[in-house]
């Protein structure tokens, strides 16, 4: 049985465009569980890699089940190569069902020590939290994200042009909006929040006051 008290944050947002910045500032002002839904298909995505004759759906669905948060937290699961592997695999209806029973276990049921969870990805407010106290769509235009996902890899000192990152970005767009399975998309109850003009900051501030005036009316 769900808990009505708990506050559930939902957020679908493209590459790069601040979804998982925003989860992260959400979870440390509310207090609540934050899980990056996409490392969960690196988590596969890496595993297909390291060992692509081995990779089976008990292999897959052994690794989900004796997921721990702080497996989440791998540097290097943010690898172009993995976000690719990650987005293959993403596709599989079987991977999606096993990853949806995580994610949803995760959602509703988070440590006592949280007053609820966020989630971000890209089917969440469609499919994994429907029924989310709050759902967000953050966006930017896709110049502002390569922009954003190109001075993260400089100060990482990757070498990758600023063209092969817009390149991959609409890539990455196009195959998020295309796939059969848990397309990204904006739901009709889910509030747009176009960032590309915004800060960091300015963003949160637009989504406390959202969230202020449901949990302190």
């Amino acid at each position: 049985m769900k808990n009505k008290q708990l506050i559930t944050v939902a957020i679908d947002s493209p590459a790069a465009a601040g979804g998982g910045t925003q989860a992260k500032l959400i979870a440390r002002h509310y207090n609540l569980l934050h899980l990056d839904t996409g490392r969960i298909y690196r988590i596969v995505g890496k595993m297909r890699l390291k060992n692509p004759r081995k990779f089976s759906y008990k292999k897959i669905k052994r690794k989900i089940k004796s997921l721990r948060l702080k497996d989440l937290n791998d540097k290097s699961l943010l690898s172009e190569e993995v976000a690719n592997s990650a987005a293959s695999i993403a596709k599989d209806k079987k991977i999606r069902k096993m990853v949806y029973k995580f994610q949803q276990r995760m959602a509703y049921y988070p440590p006592k020590k949280y007053a609820g969870s966020v989630l971000d990805g890209r089917d969440i407010t469609s499919v994994i939290l429907k029924d989310a106290m709050f759902k967000f769509f953050i966006t930017a235009n896709v110049k502002t994200r390569a922009e954003r996902r190109f001075k993260e890899y400089k100060q990482k000192n990757k070498k990758i042009s600023f063209e092969e990152v817009l390149k991959s970005l609409k890539n990455r767009d196009k195959s998020d909006r295309t796939r059969k399975y848990g397309p990204l998309k904006k739901t009709t109850d889910s509030m747009l929040l176009n960032c590309t003009k915004l800060s960091r900051k300015q963003c949160f501030l637009k989504i406390k006051a959202i969230m202020d005036r449901k949990l302190f009316k």
